[in-house]
């Protein structure tokens, strides 16, 4: 993934990647919690911890999604506005 700044893709992977750890402590750490209880449940419980997490990185893809989508109409806008000016000459 490039984005336009070089400080900014490096936040933005950072942020990623401590989504994704979040999303996993999460899971563990409720897997634990709930396996004197059962299996079944401890395994329900590691899907409700991983939940918190999953949204940062679905929340993260997408403004990722967003900022490809916006270099991408530049990058045609450019591009129309140079045919526009090579059809009027």
């Amino acid at each position: 993934m490039k984005l336009s700044s070089p400080l900014l893709s490096l936040l933005i992977n950072f942020l990623l990647g401590a989504s994704w750890a979040f999303a996993f402590m999460g899971a563990v750490i409720f897997f634990y919690l709930f396996l004197h209880v059962g299996i079944f449940y401890s395994i329900f419980g590691s899907f409700l911890g991983a939940i918190p997490g999953l949204f940062l990185v679905l929340l993260i893809e997408y403004f990722i999604m967003r900022q490809e989508k916006l270099d991408e109409l530049k990058k045609q806008t450019k591009l129309l506005e140079k045919l526009v000016e090579q059809k009027e000459l």
